[in-house]
């Protein structure tokens, strides 16, 4: 339960933290962070769970990352589904947490930093290019915790790598998706706005997926026979 609880506490951080950043403080007037502040508020939510909670479940915040560490040998079906229940439910609270805080001073919430294609693509991207986007991202994201939390790789600087991993993926892919790269984030969101989110949610969750599925076999090429179980330690 400990280890379900962290992943609980720690898919929580990064949804207020990094969906919090793009719907409360993006675009606040005249002072607002922007597209380069929403991607560092999501890296850095990663990087301090990463050295808070790591030790307990391996933060894996995300139920992409669970699935491309267990296709990479790190990680044991036993503890999958737990581990991904956790993550969704954890999203979901902050999600709601961030709907009250939201709407308290009578505002709608808007997109909610939900993820979308087409005409609610940021950019206007299509469903293609938003496909394509969410599998390379995700697929570079889990070769990098995998090959970070390799035993061969310096002891560490894992958290460090992997929240200054997520962030340069937002800086990429915002304009794009609004960047998901995780399935959990994405559901939390969509549940709030409904409608056109509910329609689209399918990319978010398949996308992440499949290139953290594909990272998980590639990385095995890499790895020796004994590997770490838990990507932060």
């Amino acid at each position: 339960m400990k280890k379900f609880l962290a992943e609980f506490i720690g898919t929580f951080w990064l949804v207020l933290g990094g969906c919090g950043s793009a719907v409360l403080a993006a675009a606040f007037p005249e002072l607002g962070i922007g597209l380069l502040g929403v991607a560092l508020a999501f890296g850095l939510t990663v990087l301090t769970i990463a050295y808070g909670l790591g030790h307990i479940s391996g933060a894996h915040l995300n139920p992409a990352v669970s699935i491309g560490l267990w296709m990479g040998g790190r990680f044991g079906v036993r503890d999958l589904f737990p581990y991904i229940i956790a993550q969704i439910l954890g999203g979901l609270v902050a999600a709601g947490i961030l709907y009250v805080i939201a709407t308290g001073n009578g505002s709608e919430i808007g997109n909610f930093a939900a993820n979308g294609y087409g005409e609610h693509s940021p950019g206007g991207y299509s469903m293609g290019a938003a496909l394509l986007t969410e599998v390379v991202m995700t697929f570079m994201f889990l070769i990098i915790i995998l090959g970070v939390t390799d035993k061969r790789a310096p002891s560490g600087f894992a958290g460090m790598a992997i929240g200054l991993a997520l962030t340069l993926i937002h800086l990429i892919s915002i304009p794009v998706t609004n960047t998901s790269v995780n399935p959990a984030r994405s559901i939390s969101q969509a549940i709030f706005v409904g409608d056109w989110a509910l329609q689209q949610l399918w990319l978010f969750i398949a996308a992440p997926v499949a290139g953290a599925i594909l990272a998980g076999i590639v990385y095995r090429f890499f790895q020796e026979k004994e590997t770490t179980s838990a990507p932060y330690q």
